[in-house]
């Protein structure tokens, strides 16, 4: 098993966490970003990770993981690869996340949420919001990075892990610093929001 200090430095390395002046996807603004694509396009690597991740669930008979495109696409497949479980993605269609492509979420399932990083966990609502619509049971919530202002062990009520936490400082628009020192925005968010 790698320390989580390691997984840290992998980010690091593969160049994952970035310095600037940053949208973030919930509009709020923050020096840091940690883009979890420079670590997704090594499969060797996030294979590992994702496997780190399952270790909680090997034995509780998950059934299906399910993430919000684009961020939670790769990190699903790779969990369910590793639970031998069906990977699943929920799309935008007019702001609002929904199954598509036939996907069908039987009632009674055992689901995990997956996602790349989860800031305030907006996306992570509406996800299980629509996993519970179809019956299913949501058992825990996966993702790469935790940047959350509280680190608790739920989130929403349900179980969470994380391979890295990252706590940078997050701002609202109107009070940012860096905005009042005319630092230009970068909005690298997969919906590009605000």
């Amino acid at each position: 098993m790698t320390h989580p200090s390691d997984y840290s430095k992998i980010f690091e390395k593969l160049e994952a966490v970035r310095k600037g002046h940053f949208v973030l996807t919930s509009g709020n603004h923050s020096d840091t970003y940690v883009q979890c694509a420079r670590i997704l396009e090594n499969p060797d690597v996030t294979a590992e990770l994702c496997n780190e991740l399952t270790h909680p669930w090997k034995n509780q008979g998950i059934d299906i993981v399910v993430g919000p495109a684009l961020g939670g696409i790769i990190i699903s497949y790779e969990l369910a690869r590793s639970l031998n479980a069906l990977a699943l993605y929920l799309e935008r269609v007019e702001n609002k996340l929904i199954l598509r492509r036939g996907f069908v979420v039987p009632a009674g399932s055992k689901v995990i949420v997956a996602e790349d990083v989860i800031t305030t966990g907006g996306s992570v609502k509406e996800v299980i919001e629509v996993l519970e619509q179809h019956g299913a049971k949501v058992l825990g919530i996966i993702s790469l990075v935790d940047r959350r202002p509280e680190k608790t062990k739920e989130l929403f009520g349900i179980p969470f892990n994380s391979v890295i936490k990252v706590d940078p400082p997050i701002y609202q628009p109107d009070n940012c610093p860096l905005c009042k020192q005319g630092v230009a925005t970068e909005k690298p968010g997969s919906r590009g929001l605000k």
